[in-house]
């Protein structure tokens, strides 16, 4: 064959491969074709050696009539080989009948019986059209003449002695008698005659006889021959019928008549088979099965149905090469026209498909399907939606996002609801086949669209979907998607769409940093807790125990705090409470007991009962704060830092202990200061840790027009004169009178009181809460010692400079305040505090530095 390797033919196997030799005259070899690397089979007709030379005419009346003669049921030519010693002739790829026969005698009776009349009733159709049309005579009818194709349909072949009796030189009639094997086919006239008798005969008596002796070969293989092939020729005796069938016998009989003139011909025993009632041929199966695929299209819609019916309830009884290679290609080709009968055809391919091999499968079911994406029918989009997942794992990524996904996204936006929400589902059977960027961008477009559809159930779906898609986002797709997606599903009206948002909050749940699960995720969900269906909020309270126990596992391996110790004791910052509290009475109870323990740890038990130093108050600086209200009239909403007076006290104007005892309280004004306003005082300046730029909140606490609730102090008790009240530096002794700040918290802080009043009988409207700075009112009392915010150098040594009152109250001074007034002294408060935070600021600054 390396001589079959170099020659030019387009038919030239690129791979040949000895196949079978039934005649000893040639060869069958399988090979592939060059161009397109298609399966074909190869006759070698090999006459070299001068035995054979007798053969050359045979080969070449095979290649020239097998050439000419083109029909569904003769074997298929391609192209040919010539040379002196050698023919090839190239066909498609079949197996001889006699080799394949043995493999059916292990099938029940009724397949093998399907199988054998549907081949008969194909070589029937064979020989009708070669002696009606073509008006010849085959001359060689037997089972090594007849080849079986991929899809197990019989073809007929051994084309070396076919002739016409027109043909001059014709070699059935000269030469028949020298082909190998003639004898075992030959009819009784030949026998007697000769070959030449066929020449003035019916050219169809021949080939009928030759039928009937076939029909007893694949039937009763292991039988003798008739007894009608050999003188007296009498007819069949019905204990010879074997396992021919009872309604095919009388027939048989007629083919083996030994009188060529009332011998059944080809075309009588097709029409007897072919008869609707009783012809054995229109009740076989295959051949309904085969003519039903042959003009599916020319067909009416009962006729398809009632087809593809039968295809369904017999899919189990066809033999595979059937359904693989004859039945699979039909119902391709008539997949391509859709329709109403695409959704019963889908199924069908892809059941037959199963028997296809691995290698041929994407070829043979993968292509024809993914053409069909692109069909605008509902019906054959349905069906490729319904039957995914069933071929989905054959398909590659390059496929999917190329050729199927650009057709299947217009599903998205269809008019028919049913086709949307199959669309939805088949994404998380192509997911993984689809590219990053489809599924980061163009997917998650659509999904966006859908999650908003009029069907509820489509809206639920797509919350699974995204649920599904979450591992595979990109990092920051997650992060925008998933929450928003899910959200969204918690608030539909569908009681089982909030169910699917729980769930997808569940199952992407290591899609989310620990931090956004308590950011995000639990405050986007927790509203569900209280649903109105049950079922939601036991979905709810099981996602939260989730989420909670991620977090509790993440919080065990963090550091009890992430303060400084040293800061923490500077600052006069309270300790966490040692235990927890799992009510909300032992909580109210447990601050009140952490607030009031934590500050009684601020002064040691040694010093609690020391007096407090007077000579200490000789060096405190305090900056001076009151403001002139003739000076806040002209300067409404301005802002300027405060200037700052420092003036020292003497040892005289510092009261003993026991003075300090007997003081009730500090008074600004004609008004007593409630001891309520100084715990709000220290209140706000703990709070400048975690808001030290400005109110959280947003606006002021207090509410300049509440006169009852706010500013009632200001209006109704006299106004006694009190000696100026000292405030202890750091290192003063609670015991002096000082213990009721000591359990206030006031240890280390500076006391901002509101400003005096002045002794102007009336304050005319104010144009700022800030006073300008006056080198007469900013003059110090004490020797000239500047102090600026510059100059402080800890915390620590600013609280130590404790303001002072600027002056006795004015009796005088005793009416109500008005609101605007009230305004005027609430924005001087504001103002102040802001200070007191920047001050604040610079201590922690100082207190960070290293030594």
């Amino acid at each position: 064959m390396d001589y079959l390797r170099t020659l030019g033919s387009a038919a030239v196997s690129t791979l040949v491969q000895k196949s079978a030799q039934v005649e000893s005259y040639y060869n069958l070899f399988d090979a592939t074709k060059r161009d397109d690397g298609s399966l074909i089979s190869v006759f070698e007709y090999d006459f070299g050696d001068s035995s054979k030379r007798n053969l050359k005419q045979f080969a070449q009346n095979a290649l020239r009539k097998l050439r000419a003669t083109r029909h569904p049921d003769v074997l298929k030519f391609m192209d040919a080989v010539e040379s002196d010693t050698c023919i090839y002739i190239m066909t498609e790829r079949v197996r001889p009948l006699s080799t394949i026969l043995p493999q059916y005698s292990t099938k029940n009776a009724q397949e093998r019986e399907d199988w054998l009349l549907w081949g008969l009733h194909r070589i029937s159709v064979a020989l009708t059209f070669l002696n009606d049309q073509c008006l010849s005579t085959h001359g060689k009818v037997s089972t090594n003449a007849i080849f079986l194709t991929p899809s197990g349909e019989w073809k007929l072949g051994g084309f070396e002695v076919f002739s016409s009796p027109k043909d001059d030189g014709a070699l059935l009639y000269t030469m028949g008698g020298l082909l190998p094997g003639s004898s075992s086919w030959a009819p009784p006239e030949v026998k007697k005659n000769g070959w030449s008798a066929l020449k003035d005969s019916d050219p169809a008596a021949a080939d009928a006889y030759a039928l009937g002796l076939l029909l007893h070969s694949v039937f009763n293989p292991s039988h003798p021959p008739p007894p009608t092939a050999e003188p007296p020729h009498a007819p069949p005796a019905p204990s010879s019928r074997g396992s021919i069938p009872q309604a095919i016998f009388p027939v048989f009989k007629k083919l083996l008549n030994p009188n060529p003139k009332t011998r059944l011909n080809a075309r009588g025993f097709l029409e007897v088979g072919m008869t609707e009632e009783t012809g054995f041929f229109a009740d076989n199966r295959l051949v309904k099965v085969c003519s039903g695929l042959d003009n599916f299209t020319l067909t009416n819609e009962v006729e398809k149905n009632a087809l593809l019916r039968t295809l369904k309830e017999s899919a189990s009884s066809f033999p595979p090469e059937f359904a693989s290679y004859r039945i699979l290609p039909s119902l391709l080709s008539a997949l391509e026209f859709g329709g109403a009968s695409a959704a019963t055809i889908l199924p069908l391919v892809l059941h037959f498909g199963m028997n296809t091999s691995p290698e041929e499968y994407p070829k043979i079911i993968v292509t024809p399907i993914i053409k069909l994406y692109a069909s605008p029918d509902r019906g054959t989009r349905m069906a490729l939606l319904d039957h995914l997942p069933e071929y989905a794992d054959k398909l590659d990524k390059k496929t999917v996002s190329e050729k199927i996904f650009p057709h299947l996204q217009l599903g998205f936006s269809d008019t028919v609801a049913v086709i949307r929400e199959a669309t939805v589902k088949s994404i998380s059977l192509l997911a993984p086949k689809l590219t990053d960027r489809i599924i980061n961008n163009d997917l998650l477009r659509l999904l966006a669209k859908t999650q908003m559809d009029s069907e509820p159930s489509i809206r639920t779906n797509t919350c699974i979907l995204i649920g599904r898609l979450g591992p595979t986002l990109g990092y920051n797709t997650k992060r925008k998607v998933l929450v928003p997606a899910f959200s969204r599903a918690l608030k539909d009206t569908f009681v089982h769409a909030r169910v699917a948002g729980l769930m997808a909050f569940m199952a992407t749940i290591d899609c989310f940093e620990v931090s956004e699960l308590a950011s995000k995720v639990i405050p986007s969900m927790a509203f569900t807790l209280v649903d109105e269906e049950k079922l939601v909020r036991d979905q709810a309270f099981k996602a939260l125990e989730l989420f909670v126990k991620k977090l509790e596992e993440h919080v065990s391996q963090m550091p009890e705090t992430a303060m400084n110790n040293s800061v923490d004791d500077t600052n006069g910052i309270a300790p966490v409470p040692a235990t927890l509290v799992t009510s909300a009475a032992g909580a109210a109870g447990s601050l009140a007991g952490w607030a009031i323990s934590s500050l009684g740890r601020k002064i040691a038990a040694s010093d609690m009962h020391n007096p407090i130093n007077s000579d200490a108050g000789m060096n405190i600086s305090r900056p001076t704060l009151a403001a002139n209200s003739s000076l806040l009239s002209s300067h409404i909403g301005e802002l300027s830092r405060p200037s700052f007076s420092v003036q020292t006290i003497s040892s005289q104007s510092v009261p003993n202990s026991q003075t300090t005892t007997k003081t009730k309280a500090m008074q600004l004004s004609s008004n007593k200061i409630p001891g309520n306003i100084a715990l709000d005082i220290l209140a706000e300046e703990a709070a400048t840790s975690s808001a030290m730029d400005g109110n959280p909140w947003g606006s002021d606490l207090i509410d300049v027009n509440a006169d009852d609730d706010d500013w009632s102090a200001f209006e109704s008790a006299p106004t006694p004169a009190l000696p100026r009240p000292q405030i202890a530096s750091s290192n003063f002794n609670p015991s002096s009178g000082t213990a009721g700040l000591g359990v206030l918290g006031v240890t280390n802080k500076q006391i901002f009181l509101p400003v005096e009043r002045a002794k102007s009988p009336a304050m005319q409207p104010a144009r700022s809460p800030i006073p300008r700075p006056s080198s007469q009112a900013s003059r110090p009392k004490s020797p000239p010692q500047v102090t600026t915010w510059n100059a402080i150098g800890t915390w620590d040594s600013a609280n130590d400079k404790s303001s002072s009152l600027a002056s006795t109250p004015d009796p005088a001074v005793s009416q109500p305040l008005s609101k605007e007034d009230k305004a005027l002294e609430m924005a001087r408060r504001k103002e102040e505090r802001k200070q007191r935070i920047a001050m604040l600021k610079e201590q922690k600054k100082s207190v960070a530095k290293p030594v």
